[in-house]
């Protein structure tokens, strides 16, 4: 999130949510009714096991991803000192497959983008196309430092709690800084709370993103899929280079729906014969997160 040029100095309250860049200072949001007690005894599985296996599963639940279309609805909104929007973007987005069966992300709603204080950038959609729906595969464990903090309950699945933090920063591409809760059955993430690095801090070039959590719901009774994050935060912007220093209150809500599978990746054989037929039909949401 980029600033614009302000001539009022805002003098938004700072919530209570992370802001710090450096891995070592984040501390996950307060967790609402339905995280229950943490238990940091020791896992009876080492964790080193429990984070092979569950990265498996999620390279096996990206692979699924990639066969299914579903739609996503994006709000960005700034929020002034008496508590109320002043400025919206706002998109409806289709992830589809073209005619050549090549993913594509179609357009369907977007209305005039009333952002007056700060405008989207290219990290921001980053973040609301990739980032925000979290997978942890097994190619990108390489790129984390995982550490086991103890088994927790997200209303009543129990789940295996994992910091991470990026090993180090590539130029172009966004990391997660925070924590994910993995269902100790399923081992998919089924909820994720940090934020997207690196922001980049530098006066008159500060591009700024706040803290975010996303849940996810099962899809056919086997996926977790994104259906939900919400990320909030003031954003401190310094300001340099003709901008005046401000704070400025953002809030991110966006939600995955219509899940539908684009093509079977099971072959069906009859005497022989290769009957697999694509499916089409929309897929049934079980165990809602949020």
């Amino acid at each position: 999130m980029r600033v614009l040029p302000c001539l009022i100095l805002l003098t938004a309250a700072v919530l209570p949510l992370a802001a710090a860049q450096d891995k070592d200072s984040f501390t996950p949001m307060a967790l609402d009714a339905g995280f229950g007690h943490m238990d940091v005894s020791a896992p009876t599985v080492p964790a080193d096991e429990i984070i092979r296996k569950f990265a498996a599963k999620e390279s096996e639940f990206q692979d699924a991803l990639n066969h299914y279309t579903y739609r996503r609805v994006a709000r960005v909104q700034t929020i002034d000192d008496d508590n109320k929007v002043d400025g919206e973007y706002y998109e409806v987005d289709d992830v589809i497959f073209g005619p050549s069966g090549k993913r594509t992300e179609k357009v369907v709603y977007a209305p005039l983008n009333t952002l007056q204080r700060v405008m989207m950038s290219p990290s921001d959609l980053q973040d609301i196309q990739h980032g925000y729906p979290f997978v942890l595969t097994t190619e990108q464990l390489p790129e984390y430092d995982i550490k086991y903090v103890g088994r927790q309950k997200v209303d009543e699945v129990d789940c295996y709690v994992f910091d991470v933090s990026p090993k180090k920063i590539d130029k172009g591409k966004r990391y997660l800084l925070g924590r994910i809760w993995v269902d100790a059955t399923d081992l998919q993430i089924v909820v994720t709370n940090g934020r997207m690095v690196p922001d980049d801090t530098r006066k008159g070039s500060e591009d700024l993103h706040p803290p975010f959590m996303t849940w996810r719901a099962q899809i056919d009774g086997h996926y977790w899929f994104p259906v939900y994050t919400k990320g909030e935060g003031v954003l401190h912007f310094a300001g340099g280079h003709g901008y005046l220093s401000q704070d400025v209150h953002i809030r991110d809500v966006i939600k995955y729906t219509d899940y539908k599978q684009f093509g079977s990746t099971i072959k069906i054989t009859y005497e022989g014969q290769d009957i697999t037929q694509p499916s089409t039909q929309p897929a049934q949401t079980k165990k809602p997160q949020k």
